[in-house]
């Protein structure tokens, strides 16, 4: 009975918000959707690169021996045995190596908290209110950070920076490639949807119960999102009443007047349109339940529960609702949100029907070496009797990201017509011992390990140790 009210409520919450949403939003000028500060990203111009005699996970659940790889024009063309290079191709010899997409973090501070660790730098966490869905990560983002150019060493090819956990709407997420840049815009990553970060458990009732202010405990923080998302279900209401007597035309569009524009809302209504995907930071599985009621009550969608150190718990409840869970692969027991974590959870959270499980750093220095992290999880999984081959736990660090971004139509698998973003490991990519030999993003040779003068340099590591990232 629960259910089919569940269903019903569903539909008509769709319905609803669907007869909202086709009106006229065509009208751009008169409606606060249009998306703001573009990308100036544009690949440059890659030839013909044929990577041969490797052993090649194609992220897509594939494990090809001894194959190849031909990139052109910054695209993946081809994948197989034997395969021919167009003339001029550079040649890349790599029997004993591997090739993998690459790899992507979908929870990093980079930029918004850059090395050196300073005040001046700070600037992740708009701690001003317990909803700041009005503030951009992108805004915050230092791209000469020298954190990027290690994580490049360690096969990160795209990155989402989310602000901090402090609220329980910490602001919009931006997605960039890992390229050189010094403008953020120059690092965005063309078309890929913003996430809107969150946050559930004992930071924001920490942050703002310690000012005696709301919210101070786990029901003030449901209270809080409620709040949020029903004055942002009144705000949609109203614009796109306005947008509908602009369509009218003739008197009805002279005599309307624009509801007034607010920041916060413009973000949580795009949240509910379903244009920007919830990436919400939350550890116990008694929490991510209640998330996933409150999100069917307002009518959308949470992509990722991020450190989800309890995800195992309801492994098959997320899979069930298409929910990913980005998790550590051995954090645990730093405050006691975090207490109940396993070393298997990964792995057991991969194991359920549709489960989609993701490694993930929230760190300058784990980011490094996602795919040893990754490998952890493996060794965890296999000693509890799971059979997890590495063609399947590549998904964790490059497909199943990209899903949870919204760019797997780009990015995350090694398919003809995708970016050729990609590495080439000196050995398994999940040993202890591999390094990223080669990184190639939209087909341009970013990182070589064996000519470090190729790598970009920042001014910002002068006097510093040259410990070449990932080692």
């Amino acid at each position: 009975m629960s259910r089919t009210l569940d269903a019903a409520r569903l539909c008509g919450r769709a319905l609803l918000l669907g007869m909202l949403l086709g009106c006229a939003l065509s009208a751009a000028a008169s409606s606060p959707w249009a998306d703001a500060y573009p990308s100036t990203y544009h690949p440059a111009a890659a030839g013909a690169v044929l990577i041969r005699g490797a052993t090649v996970l194609t992220g897509t659940g594939e494990r090809l021996d001894n194959a190849d790889v031909l990139v052109n024009d910054g695209v993946i063309a081809a994948v197989g045995a034997h395969l021919e290079a167009p003339a001029g191709a550079r040649i890349v010899e790599a029997a004993g190596r591997w090739v993998t997409p690459g790899i992507i973090d979908i929870h990093s501070h980079l930029g918004v908290y850059p090395s050196p660790a300073v005040a001046g730098t700070a600037d992740g966490n708009e701690m001003t209110a317990p909803v700041t869905a009005n503030v951009w990560a992108e805004h915050s983002v230092w791209p000469e950070d020298p954190g990027f150019t290690a994580a490049l060493a360690g096969g990160v090819t795209t990155l989402e920076i989310l602000p901090g956990s402090a609220n329980l709407v910490g602001g919009r997420s931006v997605v960039l490639k890992n390229v050189p840049s010094v403008t953020y815009q120059g690092m965005k990553f063309p078309g890929a949807p913003q996430g809107l970060k969150m946050a559930c458990g004992e930071n924001p009732k920490r942050v703002y119960g310690s000012r005696n202010a709301a919210p101070m405990t786990r029901m003030g923080n449901v209270a809080g999102y409620r709040a949020a998302f029903t004055e942002a279900e009144e705000y949609l209401r109203d614009w796109t009443a306005y947008d509908a007597k602009v369509k009218a035309g003739g008197k009805v569009a002279e005599d309307a007047k624009p509801p007034k524009r607010d920041l916060k809302l413009d973000t949580l209504a795009k949240v509910l349109k379903g244009d920007i995907a919830v990436q919400m930071h939350c550890y116990r599985s008694d929490e991510m339940a209640t998330m996933l009621d409150v999100a069917r009550e307002y009518g959308f969608h949470i992509a990722a529960f991020h450190h989800a150190v309890e995800a195992y718990k309801i492994a098959n409840l997320l899979a069930e609702r298409g929910v990913c869970a980005a998790m550590w692969a051995d954090w645990w027991g730093f405050k006691m949100e975090s207490n109940d974590g396993i070393e298997e959870n990964i792995a057991l959270v991969d194991a359920a029907p549709g489960g989609c499980a993701i490694v993930h750093s929230d760190s300058e220095e784990g980011i490094q070496r996602l795919n040893e992290e990754a490998g952890k999880a493996i060794a965890r999984g296999r000693a509890i009797g799971l059979s997890i081959g590495p063609e399947r736990a590549i998904r964790w660090v490059t497909a199943n990201p990209a899903h949870a971004l919204g760019i797997e139509d780009r990015v995350g698998t090694l398919e003809r017509g995708k970016m050729a973003d990609l590495v080439i490991w000196n050995r398994d990519p999940f040993s202890v011992y591999a390094l990223a030999d080669e990184v190639y993003i939209d087909g341009v040779l970013q990182y070589d390990r064996a000519h470090p003068p190729r790598a970009p340099r920042s001014d910002f590591m002068l006097g510093q140790p040259a410990s070449g990232g990932a080692q």
